[in-house]
C-alpha cells in the first residue's frame, strides 16, 4: 500500500515534469524563427533525448549498476510510451505553423480533461467531484492565461485545430499509459527505451535530419533545450510519479506546463503578460492545487472519523462490559 509520503513526492514529481514541458513552445518558437521545419524541430529534440539518457545510462554502469532483463513484450509498451509523446510533439508542432501559439497551446490543454475521461474507462469509476472541479478550474484558467478569450478558434485551419487536439490525446494517453508501465529496471533505462521509440517515429517524419546538415546549422540549441526540457525530464520523472498515483491527478498536475510556459516566453522572449493572463495562471494554480490538497484532506477526515469511531465504540464496549448483578451491585465481567 502506497504510503502518504510517497504520493506526495510523487505528486511533486509529476509537477515537475509537466513545467518542463513548459520550455518547449517558446523553443519550438525560436527554432521556426530561425528557419527549421517542424520535422526537424521535432527529429532533433527525439535524438538529444536519446543521448541524455545514454549518458544518464553511462553514469549508471561507471556506478556499478547493470542493466536489468526487461521482457520484449515490456520494452515495446514502453517504446510505445515513446511514440505517443512523439505524436504529442508532431501535432503540436504541426499545429503551430498554421494556429497561433495562444489557440494551440489552449488545444494543447485538453488533455487536463482527456486525461479524466481515459481514467474512468480504465478504472470504471465515475469521476469524483474534486477531479472535475479541477478540470473545470483549469480549464477556465487556460483560457485567460493563453489569451485565447480575446481571439477564440473560428476561422483557422480545420487541420490546425485537428492537429493540436491530437497532440492533447496523445498527451494524456502518455501521462495515463506511463503509470501503467510497471519495470525493474533503473529510471536511465526505462527512459532509454521510452526516448529511442520515440526516436523512431521522429525519424519517420523526417528521415534526412541528418543528412540534412541542420543539427550542425543552428539547429542543435534549441534541439539540446527542448530534448532535455521537452523529453528527458518529463519522461524520467512521469517514469517515477505517475506509477503511484491516479492518472487523472498525474494529467491535472501535469497543467503546470502552462505557467511555466508563459514564464519562460517572459524571460527569453520578453513578451509581455496581461493582468487576465496572470490572473488565469493563478486560476491553473488553484486548479492543480486543489487536485492536490481534496485527496489528502479527504483522507484526513476520514483517518479522523475512523479514530472518532473508535473511541467511540471503546466507550461503549467498557460500558457493557459493567453490569448489574442480582443483589443490585456493579461487577466486572
Amino acid at each position: 500500500m502506497e504510503t502518504k509520503s510517497r504520493r506526495q513526492i510523487a505528486s511533486l514529481e509529476v509537477l515537475i515534469g509537466g513545467t518542463c514541458y513548459g520550455a518547449n513552445a517558446t523553443m519550438y518558437k525560436l527554432a521556426f524563427t530561425a528557419g527549421f521545419s517542424w520535422p526537424q524541430v521535432v527529429a532533433g529534440q527525439m535524438i538529444f533525448a536519446v543521448l541524455c539518457f545514454l549518458a544518464l545510462s553511462f553514469f549508471d554502469r561507471m556506478g556499478g549498476k547493470a542493466w536489468a532483463p526487461v521482457p520484449l513484450p515490456t520494452m515495446a509498451k514502453l517504446a510505445g510510451l515513446g511514440m505517443l509523446t512523439c505524436g504529442t510533439s508532431i501535432f503540436y508542432c504541426f499545429a503551430m505553423t498554421m494556429l497561433p501559439v495562444s489557440v494551440s497551446l489552449t488545444l494543447l490543454f485538453q488533455f487536463t480533461w482527456i486525461g479524466l475521461v481515459i481514467q474512468i474507462f480504465f478504472s470504471k469509476r465515475p469521476p469524483r467531484l474534486y477531479e472535475l472541479a479541477a478540470v473545470a478550474i483549469i480549464l477556465f484558467g487556460t483560457v485567460f492565461a493563453s489569451g485565447c478569450y480575446k481571439t477564440g478558434i473560428a476561422g483557422y485551419s480545420l487541420v490546425g485545430l485537428a492537429c493540436a487536439c491530437l497532440a492533447a490525446l496523445c498527451c494524456a494517453l502518455f501521462i495515463t499509459l506511463s503509470g501503467k508501465v510497471r519495470v525493474s529496471c533503473s529510471s536511465a533505462q526505462r527512459g532509454l527505451i521510452v526516448s529511442t521509440g520515440s526516436l523512431v517515429l521522429s525519424l519517420v517524419a523526417c528521415p534526412s535530419i541528418f543528412a540534412s546538415g541542420a543539427l550542425v546549422n543552428g539547429l542543435a540549441p534549441y534541439a539540446a533545450v527542448t530534448g532535455v526540457f521537452g523529453l528527458a525530464l518529463p519522461v524520467l520523472f512521469f517514469g517515477l510519479g505517475t506509477p503511484h498515483l491516479p492518472a487523472s491527478l498525474s494529467t491535472v498536475l501535469a497543467a503546470s506546463e502552462l505557467p511555466a510556459g508563459l514564464a519562460v516566453s517572459l524571460f527569453v522572449l520578453h513578451e509581455p503578460i496581461s493582468l487576465a493572463q496572470w490572473l488565469g495562471v493563478a486560476v491553473i494554480l488553484a486548479g492543480i492545487a486543489l487536485a492536490q490538497c481534496a485527496p489528502f484532506a479527504r483522507g484526513w477526515k476520514t483517518n479522523r472519523g475512523h479514530k472518532k469511531e473508535g473511541c467511540m465504540a471503546t466507550t461503549q464496549a467498557r460500558t457493557e462490559s459493567t453490569f448489574v448483578t442480582m443483589d443490585g451491585t456493579n461487577s466486572q465481567p
